[in-house]
């Protein structure tokens, strides 16, 4: 089913060097938008690329890489250990920057519940209950993320055809339905940490990520977290 989608256009455009905390260090152009159905204030921010096979991010002949990633506090910016957000973010940089495209940063904390929701959240985990049945316990749905916004950006920036960064098939079931064509989904790493491989598990097997942690014969290889990726 393709939906339609209201049409949002680029308020600014800027260049913003930014560094990692292992020292990785590259420009990225940041664009604000203007008309996103969500009202929140989403960010994309791209890279020309390094690769000699990349020559712009809008040629015939190239499929930007495109990754969506969701706003985490704890893990972007603090580096929390419950989750992998932080790993895949910095890994996302990386590859887009070599290749060529768009981060979107999206501020959907908790997989759309909030930042409050989700340390309410945590503390449920605490007591047993997987990151999905802790949302679903606080009234929220497992996942709450909605991607049209994304789409907006993406059709703003031009963009209708991508290889898409991610694990999670639900992200390009719904840009599909906004009519995104995704020309490949091309895998993340799996950033394990023995404070995380619950997390992770449960993302595999309730969230249909594909993952492929030690012991388990499904999904993709692991590849483990690297400062220097």
């Amino acid at each position: 089913m393709t939906f339609q989608t209201p049409t949002a256009t680029i308020r600014q455009r800027v260049d913003v060097p930014l560094r990692f905390g292992d020292g990785y260090a590259v420009t990225a152009r940041l664009h604000t938008f203007d008309g996103l159905v969500d009202g929140r204030e989403h960010v994309a921010l791209g890279f020309a690329g390094s690769s000699r096979h990349t020559t712009a991010l809008h040629s015939t002949d190239h499929d930007p890489l495109v990754r969506l990633h969701s706003e985490c506090l704890t893990g972007d910016v603090f580096g929390s250990g419950r989750c992998d957000c932080g790993a895949q973010l910095r890994e996302a940089v990386a590859r887009i920057a070599e290749a060529g495209g768009y981060l979107l940063y999206l501020r959907q904390e908790g997989r759309g519940i909030g930042l409050y929701g989700k340390l309410d959240a945590y503390a449920l985990q605490d007591e047993g209950l997987d990151t999905y049945a802790a949302n679903e316990a606080l009234g929220f749905a497992a996942d709450a993320r909605d991607y049209t916004a994304a789409a907006q950006m993406l059709r703003a920036l031009g963009i209708s055809r991508i290889a898409l960064l991610s694990n999670n098939p639900d992200k390009a079931l719904q840009l599909a339905g906004h009519g995104v064509t995704i020309a490949r989904r091309v895998p993340t790493g799996v950033h394990l940490s023995p404070a995380n491989r619950a997390y992770l598990q449960t993302k595999a097997d309730r969230g249909g990520h594909d993952l492929r942690l030690p012991g388990d014969d499904t999904g993709q290889s692991v590849r483990r977290s690297s400062p220097h990726l």
